[in-house]
């Protein structure tokens, strides 16, 4: 009887035993799915530092969205700069509005009268002197430049521009030679524009060459005369 006890005390031992391996395996793999669920935390926090990132990558995009603003700066200085003006073409007589005033002085030996060019277009470019020719009754009649300087120059849209034509008074007691219109060419143009002459009705019979009758350059008008 002693040694069954023996015997079961012993077996009851062995079984205790394998109890106590059989929980510390259980242990293990719980720690190792700790480790597991620690690891995948780091690697979740792993992720909300990519997230982190990301927004550091949006971040770098709203640079780039600043990036797009100096751009916006670049165009509109681009738009107020020279080279826009120099793409402009032309000015067109079609597009012009092209008026005539008698501008003389009382008493001065010249008369004058203004051409304006009111733009109703595109902004577009003028060169420094337009054509002038007056209808008289012995023929045509070319106004020849004053010989002022003048650059092109823009005329923007819905404005306007004038210059001075001049021309000597007929105080000769004759009839003189007769206005009967004028003839106005825009810079660069082909394309004539006629109009009603507002100044003097005739001019002083000249003998020999050359005419008697001056334009000044775009921009050139004024009271007494193109000079």
């Amino acid at each position: 009887m002693r040694v069954r006890k023996l015997t079961t005390i012993a077996a009851l031992a062995v079984a205790a035993s394998l109890s106590l391996t059989a929980c510390n395996g259980d242990d293990v793999t719980a720690d190792g799915d700790a480790s597991s669920a620690s690891a995948g935390a780091s690697s979740g926090g792993g992720s909300d530092q990519g997230d982190g990132q990301d927004s550091a990558g949006k971040g770098s995009g709203g640079q780039g969205s600043a990036g797009k603003d100096s751009g916006g700066q670049a165009s509109s200085g681009a738009g107020n700069g020279s080279g826009s003006n120099a793409k402009s073409g032309a000015c067109h007589t079609d597009d012009l509005n092209i008026m005539a005033s008698d501008t003389t002085i009382d008493g001065d030996d010249k008369g004058s009268v203004a051409v304006t060019f009111e733009n109703g277009g595109a902004d577009c470019m003028l060169a420094a002197y337009a054509g002038i020719d007056l209808k008289t009754s012995e023929g045509n009649l070319s106004a020849k430049r004053s010989g002022q300087q003048a650059q092109p120059m823009t005329l923007k849209n819905g404005k306007s521009v004038s210059f001075n034509i001049s021309y000597p008074m007929n105080e000769s007691g004759g009839s003189g030679v007769k206005i009967t219109g004028l003839v106005v060419t825009p810079p660069n143009e082909t394309k004539s524009f006629s109009l009603e002459w507002p100044g003097a009705a005739t001019l002083p019979v000249t003998e020999g060459g050359g005419s008697s009758v001056e334009v000044g350059p775009i921009g050139s008008a004024g009271q007494g005369g193109a000079s």
